[in-house]
């Protein structure tokens, strides 16, 4: 099923695997990412609409990131984990940076945060490299 050259299977799979994979990543270093952003673990608890839009985000991230995928000219893991790299480096941790700079949050939350999202787009990569066009 494709959507001018975006395997719209793929991007559901990617979506899930990496709503999964985020689930796990903040399971493990959940206390330490509460600490670094200040919070308890009563303002973490995420209530259903909250959880279903992180999942939606994270749907059209996947479209979009296969989306930049598709127009390197080759659907491929290797351009999938090249543009994740990319991505990452130059508007992620940037992004990310400033904002918690600014916010006067601790660095510790800038890597726990970059780390996820690094997590994200590799996890995206393989599975929409994989899927291929």
């Amino acid at each position: 099923m494709m959507f001018d050259g975006i395997n719209l299977i793929a991007v559901a799979v990617a979506g899930v695997a990496s709503f999964i994979f985020g689930s796990i990543w903040y399971g493990v270093l959940g206390k330490a990412w509460m600490a670094a952003a200040g919070l308890t673990e009563e303002q973490t608890r995420p209530d259903p609409v909250t959880l279903g839009l992180a999942f939606v985000c994270q749907l059209v991230m996947a479209f979009v990131f296969a989306g930049v995928i598709y127009h390197t000219g080759e659907t491929s893991i290797r351009t999938g984990l090249i543009s994740a790299l990319m991505i990452w480096v130059g508007i992620v941790m940037t992004t990310q940076t400033i904002n918690h700079r600014f916010q006067g949050k601790p660095w510790s939350l800038t890597m726990i945060d970059g780390g996820h999202w690094l997590g994200v787009l590799i996890v995206q990569a393989v599975v929409i490299g994989w899927f291929g066009s």
